[in-house]
């Protein structure tokens, strides 16, 4: 059976399937338990499965890290969130000291195979802590996984497979897309294997890599550029680390162009990865320099000038016709 669902539907599906399947997951953080979270994620399962289970954490992040590292040692299985991503920068410490080297500290005796979800990015006329795209830095860290998806089925599908990962894994929502997207989701268990990148439209002209709210834009692109009888391949990553190198190359071997979409900054991003992996492995099949379409490398500006910042399907078309035509 399917069901209509958006990305906050999809997710909080995922976590009530899990809460039913395992009782060691448990689920907190700010206002995740009575309220349901700012966006309202976890509506509804405190009511379900109590408040040992689903609750709501002190106004520290850092606080919120350390004791899931304790209880996923124990035993347990967290799922903590951070209100938004720029709130995770105090749990920072946590994170890189003890989250993500735990396995390797204690000779693969024990690991801390937490979730940590957070909705992340611009485009709904926040301010700068609760816009940021900063999976690049996370995804730098040994030991952590980093998924986003883009869609709600994925989002079930992929939060189920984070849930039952042995690693810890980041989850980053795009909440511009929380309500945005709705679509035909499994009502039943489903997983989605993580480190796995989808082709959601074949091509033959140039490969174009994205995830997160920009497939949204990228499609919106390729529609632009359908008058130019330019045959687009797009790319859904799925996951930023592991990166699935060997779609994205077979890709590029095929188009002999690339082009990389995402909202965080330039400088050292997740498109710089993507772009060196294809030099590195289909130089001789490229026709023209690989390019990014990125955010800008600046803090994201407050309401009244983000619109400045986020990449419209426009400037993504712009970037297309150019290296088509390179």
């Amino acid at each position: 059976m399917k069901k209509v669902m958006n990305m906050v539907n999809a997710i909080n599906d995922a976590l009530d399937i899990k809460l039913k399947e395992d009782r060691n997951v448990i689920v907190y953080g700010e206002d995740v338990g009575v309220e349901g979270g700012v966006f309202r994620v976890t509506e509804g399962l405190q009511k379900k499965y109590g408040v040992e289970r689903v609750f709501d954490s002190p106004l520290a992040e850092s606080a919120i890290a350390g004791t899931a590292v304790g209880m996923s040692i124990a035993g347990l299985k967290p799922v903590i969130e951070m209100q938004f991503s720029g709130f995770a920068n105090p749990a920072f410490n946590q994170i890189v000291s003890h989250v993500s080297r735990m396995r390797n500290r204690s000779r693969g005796k024990y690991t801390s195979d937490m979730v940590i979800r957070m909705p992340y990015g611009g485009g709904i006329n926040a301010l700068e802590h609760h816009s940021e795209s900063i999976e690049a830095i996370w995804a730098h860290i040994p030991g952590l996984k980093v998924v986003i998806p883009s869609t709600p089925h994925d989002a079930k599908g992929l939060m189920i497979a984070a849930i039952e990962s042995p690693d810890p894994v980041f989850f980053m929502e795009p909440k511009r897309i929380y309500r945005a997207i709705k679509q035909e989701v499994d009502e039943e268990k489903f997983s989605i294997p993580i480190g796995k990148a989808k082709v959601i439209q074949k091509g033959t002209d140039i490969t174009v890599v994205a995830y997160g709210a920009m497939i949204r834009e990228v499609q919106k692109a390729a529609v632009l550029a359908k008058k130019d009888n330019i045959s687009i391949e797009i790319i859904d990553l799925r996951t930023i680390y592991p990166i699935d190198r060997d779609t994205i190359v077979e890709s590029v071997k095929k188009t002999g162009r690339l082009l990389t979409v995402h909202e965080a900054i330039k400088t050292f991003g997740v498109g710089a990865e993507i772009s060196s992996t294809v030099i590195e492995e289909a130089f001789l099949y490229l026709e023209a320099p690989p390019k990014r379409v990125t955010g800008y490398d600046v803090i994201v500006p407050l309401p009244k000038g983000e619109h400045h910042f986020i990449i419209s399907p426009e400037r993504i078309y712009y970037e297309i016709l150019r290296t088509v035509k390179y």
